[in-house]
């Protein structure tokens, strides 16, 4: 048996996010695994880099399966193509690589990377993957906000509760609200690991900054008292994606 990564991306807004689920077989894990086991002949079992919400995208997702196949990563020209015919055209495969036997999507990932994008001037042509906001918002005032989150670690207040995780301890690297066209905004923030919900969480409060509803002192304020209720909103899912992960050069 080998050990690969998948990278992948997807269309979320029709499924009920990454991983499969007793309730419903709408998920990207469940229809992967049923197509690539299908093309392949043999069971694949899927272990995702993390648990995408229902309606979040990934530009670029890992999973890493074990295969009997010794030549996925030789021939992925071949496999590549062979899997993306049955797959929807929601889900794309994107590279196979052969990495170590005990190497881990999810665990052994040491930085990830999220966009999310807004607009303020309504585009037909985008807003299936962005998130209109309808006037004046300060982003320079978000962007103040956005430096806060690297004084802490402890991101309760915007994690969904009643989670698994067993810390909600994060090291927040990068945040900052970045003008990509007129009208037209992203959020690019980077981590070691993200709590369920917490990157739409982090927008609408500081969507919140950007409206000027609540102050910069007020800002601090919830994230110290460790209370999801006293953020705001979580955006709307459509707007995100994960776009990065970063894994040590060991594993490969």
């Amino acid at each position: 048996m080998q050990r690969y990564f998948l990278s992948l991306s997807y269309n979320g807004s029709t499924y009920n996010g990454w991983q499969i689920q007793n309730n419903t077989v709408n998920t990207i894990q469940q229809v992967l695994e049923e197509k690539m086991s299908m093309i392949m002949k043999e069971k694949i079992e899927l272990v995702g880099c993390g648990r995408t919400d229902t309606g979040v995208n990934a530009k670029n997702y890992i999973a890493h399966f074990d295969s009997n196949y010794l030549d996925l990563a030789q021939n992925k020209k071949h496999w590549i193509y062979k899997i993306n015919t049955v797959l929807p055209t929601s889900i794309s495969i994107n590279d196979i690589v052969l990495v170590k036997e005990n190497a881990h999507a999810r665990f052994d990932a040491i930085e990830r990377t999220y966009y999310y994008f807004i607009h303020q001037h309504k585009n037909p042509f985008i807003e299936n993957f962005s998130t209109y906001v309808y006037g004046d918002v300060d982003f320079e005032l978000m962007n103040k906000a956005a430096k806060i989150l690297y004084d802490y670690n402890d991101f309760t207040s915007f994690s969904k509760l009643h989670t698994q995780t067993k810390t909600n301890n994060c090291k927040i690297t990068k945040a900052v609200w970045q003008k990509t066209n007129v009208n037209e905004w992203r959020f690019v923030i980077t981590a070691d690991r993200f709590l369920r919900g917490m990157v739409r969480a982090i927008v609408g409060t500081l969507l919140l900054v950007g409206k000027n509803k609540i102050t910069l002192q007020e800002f601090k304020n919830i994230i110290e008292c460790k209370d999801r209720s006293k953020a705001g909103n979580n955006a709307p899912a459509e707007a995100l994606f994960l776009t990065g992960i970063k894994y040590p050069k060991h594993i490969y």
